[in-house]
């Protein structure tokens, strides 16, 4: 009998380990391919802009996701371990003069350890005491950037010189969004396939009912400190690739408000997606934009609304929040399942 259209159905090993099973699938994934490529064509330098941002955020969002949504430990710390990245790749270029390429990677690897050892509190606390653990990690790194004058330069800002590789100068946000774009597919890629392997199940393990992964023989303490140390790799690229790409990096990038963001971005694309961190990110990143362009488009009519826009984005991303906590708590992914269900399934109700 064939299989219908309902269920998950696998007749080998092989098609259970494909990204995408169906047809359907595969041709929404090329026209998303295609989207990619296209965009730096037919977008104007203001939104090119936006997007290069969109797809940093990506990446910081699917680490945050990976540590909040898959395996439940909550953090507040995301802004800290974007500066250890930041920093630790700037300080490389600068005083120890590596290539760009090194220092990113060496600043993943920083970050990943200190966030293992941030996370060593996550062994005995949960839920509250926990997220305020995370919060005083984020003050403690911005403490040290702050005050350590000798390696940071304290509360001055860094400049970095444009990216250069292979002779060629990344001047422009057009070159910059192919090397972005690509490390966030490449987020998006092993985070998924992070949640196929032994480990990720662990964390998904101690996310349901840590006592019960550990009765099961799933290494809780092990979980927890790989969840911290990969979360914080993904948070410590994102910092790095903020600082060259922006050319500065000073710790008021990385206050607690950008933690906060970071965390509405999983709440609202959707906790335990790799996807609806993608739409997280899109959304979160894109209607400060289109709010700023508002503003200006009713400045004629309004002449404070530049002034009062600030106030205007704080009010509406708030809201946003709590409007998706009380109406949709999964988020945008979940919009979206439900969407692809109802196309799916009609005229039938499902």
């Amino acid at each position: 009998m064939p299989a219908t259209s309902t269920g998950v159905h696998h007749r080998s090993y092989a098609s259970e380990l494909t990204l995408r099973h169906t047809h359907a699938e595969k041709f929404r994934l090329l026209l998303i391919a295609l989207a990619v490529c296209a965009l730096p064509f037919v977008v104007t330098p203001y939104w090119l802009t936006i997007a290069n941002q969109i797809g940093i955020a990506v990446i910081g969002a699917i680490g945050l996701n990976i540590l909040v949504g898959y395996t439940g430990q909550i953090s507040l710390g995301q802004g800290g371990f974007l500066a250890v990245g930041a920093y630790t790749s700037a300080v490389l270029h600068i005083r120890a003069e590596l290539p760009v390429p090194v220092c990113i990677v060496l600043a993943v690897l920083t970050t990943a350890v200190i966030g293992a050892f941030f996370g060593i509190p996550a062994l005995r606390l949960k839920g509250l005491y926990l997220a305020i653990a995370t919060l005083a990690s984020q003050e403690i790194i911005l403490f040290t950037v702050r005050t350590w004058d000798a390696v940071t330069g304290g509360t001055d800002a860094i400049t970095l010189p444009r990216l250069e590789l292979a002779g060629f100068v990344f001047r422009k946000d057009f070159h910059w969004y192919w090397i972005i774009a690509g490390l966030a597919i490449l987020a998006v890629i092993t985070g998924r396939n992070l949640f196929r392997t032994g480990l990720g199940r662990s964390f998904m393990a101690v996310r349901d009912h840590d006592i019960a992964a550990s009765a099961m023989g799933v290494d809780v303490t092990r979980a927890k400190v790989m969840a911290f140390a990969i979360s914080s790799a993904y948070a410590g690229l994102a910092g790095a690739l903020t600082a060259h790409y922006t050319g500065i990096v000073t710790w008021e990038r990385f206050t607690l408000q950008v933690s906060v963001l970071y965390l509405a971005i999983i709440i609202v694309g959707g906790l335990g997606s790799i996807a609806g961190s993608v739409y997280g990110a899109i959304f979160m990143i894109t209607l400060p934009a289109l709010l700023t362009r508002f503003g200006q488009d009713i400045q004629s009519s309004w002449p404070d609304a530049a002034q009062k826009m600030p106030a205007v984005q704080v009010v509406v991303f708030g809201l946003v929040i709590v409007l998706f906590l009380i109406f949709e708590p999964r988020g945008l992914n979940r919009i979206w399942h439900r969407m692809k269900d109802y196309v799916r399934f009609w005229p039938f109700r499902y």
